[in-house]
């Protein structure tokens, strides 16, 4: 069989799957592997496929894509927008392969339309993001990079936090990275209260732990942690804000676009939010903006899912993906 493939792709850009003649090439998009590759990749080369590189580190345009995505059959891609133009002009496109989980980037009726599959690689970086949220929430409380700041630049600025033992954590969206943070926070002592539409109800790791509507975790909660997709409204709006508690933490791993930045600003002002501390943004990189610059927000560039393991996992299971829908041996 691989002497088969090899005899193949020597006689041309084209080769033969399961009887039908299809481009070779494979579009790497995410700008982590168009920065830095990964040994994975590899099993592409393999395979007998081609690697044709977006720009280097970057989210590729639109009119990057239109340059070479046409000449694949399969993509994969990070979080960069892909259009219906592009999907119409990929004649031979099989698969969009997501390292990730994402995929409110992808034209998904465009995709449906073309028989394009698409595939996204659950779990993969739930640790990473859940562990970043449970910084965030321990950095936020403690106010660390305004003192951080303050203390480079000479000044001795002590700033009162809270001790998260005993306060109330509400989690919307209870899924592989909500349940794992749901774990580390009953293990730092906290009560937790969790909110999905779909609640595992076979999930019961304390008596510190329950299911609660959405408008209870709202009202009870110390300290509010985002891990839902974005819906067609902002989740944090100015009436969820109105029934949280005064001096609430908000923590945001999940997208910029579920909530209402202007709302968080007015509650930021107000003393409504003592801190917002977000990995995501609705356009990235994003514009310094009020938001971005507030005293009381703390900010980190969409790094939850940028660990070493968490990429490994990822860009192992996508590339599988990709060979599987291609019907190549994943083993290789």
């Amino acid at each position: 069989m691989a002497n088969q493939k090899s005899s193949i792709i020597q006689n041309g850009r084209y080769r033969d799957i399961k009887g039908i003649k299809f481009m070779n090439k494979v579009y790497i998009g995410s700008r982590t592997l168009t920065l830095n590759g990964h040994p994975a990749l590899q099993k592409l080369e393999k395979a007998g496929l081609e690697l044709v590189f977006g720009p280097p580190g970057k989210r590729p345009t639109e009119e990057d894509q239109l340059e070479l995505v046409p000449g694949c059959i399969a993509y994969l891609a990070g979080t960069e927008r892909i259009s219906e133009k592009v999907l119409k002009s990929a004649k031979n496109l099989k698969i969009i392969s997501r390292n990730g989980v994402g995929v409110n980037n992808i034209d998904l009726k465009a995709a449906k339309d073309l028989a394009i599959e698409v595939t996204i690689t659950p779990g993969s970086n739930a640790q990473g993001v859940a562990e970043l949220a449970i910084t965030l929430m321990l950095t936020a409380v403690r106010s660390i990079p305004n003192q951080d700041k303050d203390l480079k630049n000479g000044k001795w600025n002590r700033l009162k936090g809270i001790e998260i033992e005993g306060k109330i954590l509400g989690i919307l969206g209870c899924g592989n990275i909500g349940k794992r943070v749901i774990k580390m926070a009953l293990g730092l002592g906290m009560k937790v209260l969790g909110y999905d539409l779909y609640p595992d109800q076979s999930f019961n790791s304390s008596n510190d732990f329950k299911y609660v509507s959405q408008n209870e975790i709202f009202k009870l909660s110390d300290i509010i942690s985002l891990h839902v997709p974005p819906g067609d409204i902002p989740i944090i709006d100015k009436q969820a804000l109105s029934m949280m508690k005064d001096g609430v933490y908000i923590i945001n791993t999940a997208r910029g676009e579920v909530v209402d930045e202007l709302e968080l600003i007015e509650a930021l002002n107000t003393n409504k939010v003592q801190s917002y501390a977000t990995d995501v943004y609705k356009k990235e990189p994003p514009k310094i903006d009020e938001l971005i610059s507030h005293p009381r927000t703390i900010c980190t560039p969409h790094i939850g899912a940028y660990t070493e393991e968490s990429i490994n996992r990822a860009v192992e299971a996508a590339i599988d993906n990709i060979l599987r829908v291609l019907g190549l041996d994943v083993k290789n």
